[in-house]
């Protein structure tokens, strides 16, 4: 596969919470992924948490929603550089569901996969204390299926391709095991206010 660095978008507008290299999306919300957009009724969604963990659990729909709500609003940041700024999710925080199976104290990275067979990791800091969730709704409205739903993960502090659509799954390690878009040359963590787009920045 071939990596293109031409990531241009639109010409910068200064913005305090703009990140180096990325425009203001406005109103928009672009459309980008790996994989073809799967036919995913609430019904059928489940969600695992396994590998370095005391007691590994799934949950399904109604499962999940009986877990503390919890809210992210701010702002995304989307690799091939658009932000976009007065973003509402709703879901359960990451935190909740990581309490039920009590991760082992030598893990330290997460893979998170998706339904459709997605891959991306995570180091396990990143999307524990309050910076992780599962989201469902947008702007108090069901998760449209082209933006991950009817549930995604969500971290908003790193580039957007390490918020996984359609989540399927965590599996926590002890040790950082590359997803699809780290196994093709992008960056291991993704840290937009670093610019950490590729292997080597």
């Amino acid at each position: 596969m071939n990596i293109t660095r031409g990531f241009t978008g639109r010409p910068r507008v200064d913005h305090p919470g703009l990140p180096p290299g990325q425009y203001d999306a406005g109103d928009e919300w672009p459309v980008l992924s790996a994989e073809v957009t799967p036919d995913l009724a609430p019904a059928d969604w489940t969600f695992r948490i396994d590998g370095m963990v005391a007691e590994p659990r799934t949950w399904d729909w109604e499962q999940a929603h009986a877990l503390p709500a919890s809210a992210y609003e701010g702002a995304i940041h989307c690799v091939t550089s658009w932000s976009k700024f007065g973003v509402r999710f709703g879901g359960v925080s990451l935190d909740a569901f990581l309490d039920v199976v009590r991760p082992h104290g030598s893990a330290t990275h997460v893979v998170a996969y998706a339904h459709t067979g997605y891959t991306t990791s995570l180091p396990l800091a990143d999307v524990t204390g309050g910076r992780a969730w599962i989201a469902w709704e947008y702007d108090g409205r069901p998760l449209p299926a082209e933006h991950g739903g009817p549930a995604r993960l969500l971290v908003p502090h790193l580039y957007f391709w390490k918020s996984a659509k359609w989540i399927a799954g965590l599996r926590l390690l002890d040790h950082d095991e590359p997803g699809f878009w780290e196994g093709n040359g992008y960056h291991a963590r993704g840290n937009p206010w670093e610019e950490q787009r590729y292997s080597g920045d």
